[in-house]
C-alpha cells in the first residue's frame, strides 16, 4: 500500500554520511520451518443491482505441519464493514481522532457515513461432512471451522461453503463506486498456521495481511458489458484477445476505443487461474479503458502488461503500461525475475487518494492528482509489492517493514535513477541537488530522510500505530533509511547479490526477520548485530 506523506519542507539537503556507532545488539532465534498449502476453486457472480457477490468456495487444505489439527481458522473479512464494533471500525475512529488533533483543518477521508458490508450464507463442509463453527469472541470477521476428524500431518481436506458478500460503498480497500466494483479481501480464507501457531487476524485499514500460498481457479460471472481485471491469467480466450486488441489501440494514444459487447443484457463467465499466489482480487467496470503491451524479460520469457483506466481519469495514466514495464524491468534486474505471466494496474475512483493497494499480479492505483513522476513512483511501489508481499510472503501485520519499507527503498532507488526525484521530498529538492550523480543524490536524500522525527521502532507491529503519519514515516521511510544503511555497510553489489539470494531461497515462502538477517550476514561474511539492532531503535536512526 502506498501512503502519501505530508512532510514539512526542507530548505536544503546537507552533505554527510550515515554513521553507525554505540548501538545495542539483538539476537534472533531460529525455529524449524514448515508451510501449509491451499488450492482454491471459486465460482462468483456479481449482482450489480444489489452490489453483491454470490459465490461457492472449495479449498483443498494440505497440512505440511508436524501437528495434528482439529480446526482451521478462517478470515471473513467482508464482515469488517458490518458495524461500528469491528476492529476496522474501531481503528478508523482512533485514526480519525488522532488525525483531527494533529491536523485540525485537514479533511478526514473517512468522515462520511458509509454503507455497510458483510458476508453471510456460509455453510461449511469438510470432505462433504457438515462442519460446526465457533465464532471468535472479539471479531466477527474471524471464524473457527471445526474439523469432523483430526487432520494428520501430511494429509489434506477439502473445505467447501457457499457465501454471499454485500459490498460496502468503496472505502478502505473494497466495495463499489457507482457501477464500478473493487472486490478485495472478499472470500472465506484460511488463516496462516506456521511455526509460531495460528494467525487469525481481523481486517484493519492500517495494517495488512498474512496469507497462505497455493493455486486459484476462479470463475467470475458478470453482465456482458463489464471489463474485468483480476489476479491470474484470463483463460477465456475470446475475452483475452478482445482486451488485447482494444488495449493495443488505446496504447497508440489516438482516440480511446471502448469495450463493447455483442450480447448486451446477457451474462458472461470469465475464468482466471494462477499458481504460487496468496490472494485473489478483481475489479469490474463497464467503462474501464483497457491498455495492453508486452514485456520481454529474457529471450524466452515475455509477459502480458495490462492497465485499466478511468474514462475521465488522470491524464498521466496514458503512460501506465510504460510505467508498469519499467518497474518490472528494474525490480527483476535488482532482485529476481518476475515469475508470473501477467502484470496489471487498475486506476481507481477519484474519491480515494491513498496512493494504491497491491494484490498479486494486479494493483489498484488511486492517485487522481499525481503528476507524471508521482504516478510513475506510485505504480512502481505497488507493482514492486509483487516481490515484497506477493513473492516473498512476509507477515505484513507483524513486520510491515519487510514489505512496505524494503519496497520503499527500491522505489526511492528507482526514482533517484530515473528522475533524480523522491516521492517524500517531492518539490523540495533544490536544482543543484538534482544535478548530482545518482549515488551522491541518494546520499543527500537519505540524510534528510533520516532527520524526519520518528518515535516508534521499525519493528513495531502495524496495529500499534495510532496515526497514519507515524506508521508511514516509520515503516516506509525509516525502514528505507535502514536499508540504505545496510547498503552502505555491505556495498551495493554485495547487497544486490544478497537480495537476489534471499529472493531465490524464499520465493513463495514466508520469510521472517531472522531469515532476512541470515541471508544478509551470509553475503557479508560477518555478523551484522549493530545494523540489525536499528530495527528496535526508537527515534531517529542516527
Amino acid at each position: 500500500m502506498n501512503l502519501k506523506l505530508w512532510i514539512t519542507p526542507f530548505r536544503g539537503l546537507g552533505v554527510g554520511l550515515l554513521m553507525i556507532a554505540g548501538l545495542p545488539t539483538i539476537g534472533f532465534a531460529q525455529t524449524d520451518y514448515f508451510q501449509q498449502e491451499v488450492h482454491y476453486n471459486i465460482q462468483a457472480a456479481l449482482n450489480e443491482k444489489k452490489h453483491s457477490v454470490t459465490g461457492n468456495l472449495s479449498v483443498a487444505y494440505i497440512n505440511h505441519s508436524p501437528d495434528t489439527l482439529s480446526f482451521i481458522w478462517f478470515h471473513l473479512w467482508p464482515n469488517a464493514y458490518k458495524n461500528k464494533n469491528t476492529a476496522l471500525a474501531k481503528q478508523l475512529v482512533v485514526l480519525k481522532e488522532n488525525e483531527k488533533q494533529a491536523n485540525p483543518l485537514k479533511k478526514d477521508p473517512h468522515e462520511d457515513v458509509h454503507e455497510s458490508g458483510y458476508i453471510d450464507g456460509l455453510k461449511f463442509e469438510v470432505d462433504k461432512q457438515v462442519a460446526a463453527t465457533a465464532s471468535d469472541s472479539e471479531n466477527i470477521d474471524i471464524i473457527k471451522v471445526l474439523l469432523p476428524q483430526p487432520l494428520l500431518p501430511g494429509k489434506q481436506v477439502t473445505i467447501t461453503t457457499p457465501f454471499n458478500v454485500k459490498l460496502p460503498d468503496y472505502y478502505s480497500r473494497s466495495g463499489y463506486s457507482g457501477q464500478q466494483y473493487f472486490v478485495c479481501q472478499w472470500y472465506p480464507k484460511p488463516a496462516v498456521y506456521d511455526n509460531k501457531g495460528w494467525h487469525p487476524i481481523p481486517y484493519l485499514d492500517q495494517g495488512e495481511f498474512y496469507s497462505e500460498y497455493g493455486s486459484f481457479k476462479v470463475d467470475i460471472t458478470v453482465p456482458a458489458e463489464y471489463v474485468i481485471g483480476a489476479t491470474g491469467s484470463l483463460q477465456t480466450k475470446d475475452e483475452l484477445n478482445k482486451y488485447k486488441q482494444i488495449g493495443i489501440e488505446n496504447n497508440k494514444g489516438a482516440k480511446v476505443v471502448s469495450y463493447k459487447t455483442t450480447t448486451p443484457g446477457k451474462l458472461k463467465t470469465l475464468q482466471y487461474t494462477g499458481d504460487h499466489i496468496l490472494d485473489f482480487a478483481w475489479f469490474a467496470a463497464k467503462d474501464f479503458v483497457v491498455r495492453y503491451d508486452t514485456l520481454q524479460l529474457t529471450p524466452n520469457d515475455t509477459i502480458d502488461v495490462f492497465s485499466y483506466g478511468q474514462p475521465n481519469g488522470n491524464k498521466t495514466w496514458k503512460n501506465s503500461t510504460s510505467y508498469i514495464k519499467d518497474a518490472v524491468r528494474h525490480y527483476s534486474n535488482w532482485i529476481g525475475q518476475y515469475p508470473y505471466p501477467v502484470v496489471q494496474a487498475v486506476e481507481g475512483p477519484k474519491n480515494q487518494s491513498s496512493g494504491g493497494m497491491e494484490y498479486p499480479m494486479i494493483t489498484l492505483i488511486t492517485s487522481p492528482n499525481a503528476k507524471e513522476e508521482e504516478m510513475d513512483g506510485v505504480i512502481t511501489h505497488e507493482v514492486g509489492h509483487n516481490w515484497f508481499m506477493g513473492i516473498l510472503g512476509t507477515n505484513e501485520r507483524q513486520y510491515a517493514w519487510m514489505d512496505e519499507g524494503i519496497n520503499t527503498y527500491y522505489q526511492f532507488r528507482y526514482e533517484a535513477e530515473k528522475y533524480r526525484s523522491n516521492s517524500v521530498l517531492s518539490s523540495f529538492i533544490p536544482k543543484d541537488i538534482k544535478e548530482l550523480p545518482v549515488d551522491e543524490f541518494q546520499g543527500r536524500i537519505y540524510e534528510v530522510l533520516n532527520s524526519i522525527p520518528t518515535k516508534q521502532a521499525i519493528n513495531t507491529p502495524s496495529a500499534a500505530f495510532t496515526n497514519n503519519e507515524d506508521y508511514g514515516i516509520v515503516e516506509y521511510v525509516k525502514t528505507a533509511v535502514f536499508m540504505y544503511t545496510l547498503e552502505a555497510a555491505l556495498g551495493r553489489d554485495t547487497l544486490d547479490k544478497a537480495m537476489q539470494t534471499y529472493f531465490k531461497d524464499w520465493q513463495f515462502k514466508h520469510p521472517s526477520p531472522e531469515d532476512f538477517r541470515k541471508e544478509m550476514e551470509t553475503a557479508a561474511g560477518k555478523d551484522l548485530d549493530t545494523i540489525f539492532s536499528l530495527l528496535n531503535k526508537e527515534g531517529k536512526l542516527f
